[in-house]
């Protein structure tokens, strides 16, 4: 195939597990194969502490070595990585063309693996506090309140882990969460049910957020059980209550009612030649191991598209 003014065969965007994943399957089938990430390569797995699941890594890990070897790994196979932002996909004539930071960028197929941004509760206090003691990283801002008391809010998988680590930390670490119940994997919820180092407040939820302007104070909570209010004095606030997909450059695609892009089970959307892995895709469990395989899948996919583009006239 010759490629001549086509800058890749397989353009990634988002440098997460998936969109890695999918640099190295690409890369490995001898298709030229661009990864842009406008951060650095990783994604939400760079904020793990110790990633304990992955299949293969029975001694943890940080998400950061782990990162460190998915990308060294494509890059060994091949693909190029490019930091710059993308600020559009368009297709025409079988040809997709990206607007960058860095000028276009032309390729024959597009895995988009853009991932989630962590959801904000909006509640007062919160903008205003960010960075000042309201964070959504506990490995990133938890060592600042270490032997502090820190209130952690969510149910879920991100809740319970950023919480065990901040136990780590200090001896009160309060949970709260607005349901009855966790909605986290029931190995990980029983840890954090255990640890003695967290208290956990279910049927509550956070209403606002106070502080002098350069740190938080203060903490205003509901209890649902009861449907009281109440003030509690607090240095730190953790939030992690779902994520947002972040489908900016796939308007034209099949989204479900949550916002995330809808696929085959070969990663594909409805726009031919144009996948999405990882966080972005509606799928019904986020896990690292979950997004790498999606990346390979897209890149066996989007392999045997660019091969069935048959009397294509190549530029």
């Amino acid at each position: 195939m010759s490629l001549g003014k086509m800058d890749a065969d397989i353009i990634i965007v988002g440098g997460g597990a998936a969109g890695l994943t999918a640099a190295q399957y690409g890369a490995r089938a001898n298709l030229k194969t661009l990864l842009i990430e406008e951060l650095a390569p990783g994604g939400q797995a760079l904020v793990i502490d110790d990633l304990e699941n992955y299949p293969g890594f029975p001694e943890k890990l940080s998400g950061f070595e782990f990162t460190q070897r998915f990308t060294q790994q494509a890059q060994n196979f091949g693909a190029e990585i490019l930091n710059a932002t993308v600020n559009s996909v368009e297709k025409s004539d079988d040809i997709f063309v990206l607007n960058t930071s860095k000028g276009e960028k032309r390729a024959y197929s597009v895995i988009l693996a853009t991932g989630a941004k962590h959801r904000k509760l909006n509640v007062p206090g919160e903008e205003e506090l960010t960075g000042k003691g309201v964070s959504y990283c506990a490995t990133c801002d938890g060592p600042f309140f270490k032997g502090k008391k820190m209130l952690v809010v969510g149910g879920g998988d991100a809740a319970c882990d950023e919480a065990m680590f901040l136990a780590k930390l200090s001896d009160k670490v309060v949970l709260i969460h607005r349901r009855d119940r966790f909605r986290a994997q029931k190995s990980l919820a029983d840890r954090v049910v255990h640890n003695d180092n967290i208290e956990i407040r279910l049927s509550h939820e956070l209403l606002e957020i106070s502080g002098d302007g350069k740190k938080v104070s203060k903490i205003k909570l509901l209890n649902k059980i009861n449907n009281s209010t109440y003030e509690e004095e607090f240095d730190a606030v953790f939030i992690f209550v779902g994520s947002i997909p972040q489908t900016a450059l796939a308007e034209k695609t099949e989204k479900d009612e949550a916002g995330y892009i809808i696929t085959d089970q070969n990663m594909q959307t409805n726009i031919s030649g144009l996948f999405a892995v990882g966080d972005v895709r509606a799928t019904p469990f986020r896990q690292l191991v979950v997004a790498a395989g999606e990346g390979a899948i897209a890149s066996h996919r989007a392999s045997h598209y660019i091969d069935g583009l048959e009397g294509q006239q190549y530029i």
